[in-house]
């Protein structure tokens, strides 16, 4: 595990060597900012693997073993719509059976005790809103939803999910390994056997989950919400991402742009760590819960 804190303005790319005392200090550095308010909490893949949900990278999560769909595959052909929601049926039952850890009871904690002026996060598994965090940003969007790319109607994952029952019996009996973002890994002859259902109210629509695919932008008026987010906060906080890929670290630059200090919670290396004043290697579950407790929340 890792911890440091950089003076202020922060020495980029700089790092301190691990020590008892300087976690401390730390610690002590996070627990500050939250104490004057207004922190913005932006929340990864890491967050939810105390729910049982793996992350991607990281000492307690999985590397994919294949390329996630992008959506110019999901759209391109009837096949490829098979292989994911065959796979996707498997892993719902993972989706479903995951609770709320004590890292988002505590970020929601924080939150109410005015500490925390909003949350965005990169995960699509609902569980902020499950520990009771109003209005989080779900950047990614949610498996809990489906959208019809014909006519646009949204309908709930759990109503899809009966239809698939009944168009695949005993599908649910295959045992499989289950992927950060719900989906299963399946041979392709288990997948050639499984059964797509249209959209009920058009008739003849595609159903997606209402996430955004590898290769597919995240609605423009959700970046500009989540950049008023950031612009309205004091400082920020990541918590349990490696900030890989764009749509989360552009936050993160925006907030070290404007002066504004970055705290990052993560078990690992993450693509923002020369932009942050403080970064702590800690379990986030206990780490969260500890700073919510040192603020009363």
């Amino acid at each position: 595990m890792d911890a440091r804190v950089l003076p202020d303005p922060p020495i980029r790319g700089a790092m301190s060597p691990p020590s008892a005392p300087l976690r401390g200090r730390a610690f002590e550095a996070v627990s500050r900012l939250l104490e004057a308010g207004r922190v913005l909490v932006l929340s990864g893949a890491g967050i939810s693997t105390e729910s049982g949900i793996p992350d991607y990278r990281g000492p307690t999560g999985s590397r994919r073993r294949h390329t996630p769909m992008t959506y110019q595959e999901f759209t391109g052909s009837e096949e490829s719509r098979r292989r994911y929601w065959a796979r996707s049926h498997l892993g719902w039952e993972a989706i479903t059976a995951a609770r709320p850890n004590a890292g988002h009871r505590a970020v929601a904690r924080l939150a109410a005790a005015g500490a925390v002026s909003g949350v965005i996060t990169q995960n699509v598994d609902g569980l902020h809103a499950a520990a009771g965090t109003r209005e989080a940003v779900e950047l990614h969007g949610s498996l809990h939803r489906v959208i019809c790319l014909t006519c646009v109607n949204t309908v709930s994952r759990a109503h899809l999910d009966q239809r698939l029952r009944e168009a695949n019996p005993g599908y649910r009996d295959i045992a499989a390994r289950v992927n950060p973002d719900g989906d299963a890994e399946l041979a392709p002859e288990q997948e050639a056997h499984f059964h797509t259902v249209p959209c009920q109210v058009c008739g003849t629509g595609t159903l997606k989950p209402d996430v955004v695919f590898f290769g597919e932008s995240v609605p423009k008026p959700r970046v500009a919400q989540c950049y008023e987010l950031v612009d309205a906060a004091s400082a920020l906080l990541v918590a349990g991402s490696s900030l890989t890929v764009m749509s989360g670290l552009r936050f993160v630059r925006r907030a070290a742009k404007q002066g504004k200090p970055v705290a990052i919670v993560n078990q690992g290396a993450t693509r923002g760590d020369d932009l942050a004043a403080v970064r702590l290697g800690l379990p986030l579950g206990a780490t969260l819960t500890r700073l919510a407790d040192r603020l009363g929340a």
